[in-house]
């Protein structure tokens, strides 16, 4: 079933976006991701321009990240004071990226710069897990103790003005997650990501951040970053497309409902043998 996008100026299968919505809204769902990191690339990989691509995911990745969000602050797993100076950092990011994306944009960079960017941020991401995962087996395999660092070893803890957070069981100076914010910020912007797979490594390894509420305080960041990003490529490069954006929504909301269910039927399949 084709169906035109007026933004993109061509024609798409809708089934085959809104299944992509959907494999990316179950991704969300079961691992608390924002899946941006996984939407724009197969957009693009399907024909859709790179900067119609970034543009029209954030509104996708704003959807799938809602639903986990809503869950971690049920469940208490949201620390909102570090959120909050999370999505103020993430604000100035993304003012900051749109700006350098309609710059690119004006002098015709901004599909060769996506493409570079995905290339160096995501080989870079899976060249340190590789070598941790090497070192780990390294360590294994000689039978030597696994070096742990002290949480208060991180940069962000040599910063002025530290302040406690009590959920997330850490005292540091607000500008360490400020400019972390801000750094995700910037690459939603450009590249369409939510941000999570940089941002929940970071808080766990350079903060010190309880992993009880790293994924749902990366997840409440996410959504208001990625709204503003949304708002921002609309008014500023004209680049959202609603229908693209709509059928994505619609298959992330199908993939999240999915996942939900999914897992509260794995916990009660676990739970059987206990009530037998």
């Amino acid at each position: 079933m084709d169906i035109y996008l007026p933004i993109a100026e061509q024609s798409v299968n809708a089934l085959v976006i809104i299944g992509l919505g959907a494999v990316v809204g179950m991704l969300s769902g079961l691992f608390g991701v924002g899946g941006g990191f996984l939407t724009t690339p197969l957009l693009i990989f399907y024909g859709i321009p790179p900067s119609i691509a970034v543009a029209s995911a954030s509104t996708q990745i704003t959807g799938a990240s809602v639903s986990g969000a809503i869950a971690h602050w049920r469940r208490k797993g949201v620390d909102a004071r570090l959120g909050l100076i999370l999505v103020i950092g993430g604000l100035l990011g993304s003012a900051i990226g749109s700006f350098i994306f309609k710059w690119l944009k004006a002098i015709g960079q901004i599909d060769f710069v996506i493409a570079i960017s995905y290339a160096l941020v995501l080989g870079s991401v899976g060249g340190l897990m590789v070598a941790e995962s090497i070192t780990a087996m390294v360590r294994a395999t000689r039978a030597q103790p696994v070096r742990r660092r002290r949480k208060h070893d991180g940069w962000p803890y040599k910063l002025p003005w530290p302040m406690r957070f009590h959920r997330a069981g850490i005292y540091v100076s607000p500008i360490g997650p400020l400019l972390m914010g801000a750094v995700v910020g910037m690459l939603t912007a450009i590249m369409g990501v939510g941000g999570g797979f940089l941002l929940v490594p970071a808080m766990i390894y350079m903060l010190g951040v309880s992993t009880a509420v790293v994924v749902g305080t990366s997840l409440f960041q996410i959504i208001f970053t990625t709204a503003a990003v949304t708002m921002l490529h609309a008014f500023n490069t004209q680049t959202v497309d609603v229908v693209l954006a709509l059928l994505l929504l619609i298959g992330g909301v199908v993939g999240a409902s999915s996942a939900r269910g999914w897992r509260s039927g794995s916990r009660r399949s676990n739970c059987a043998p206990c009530s037998g």
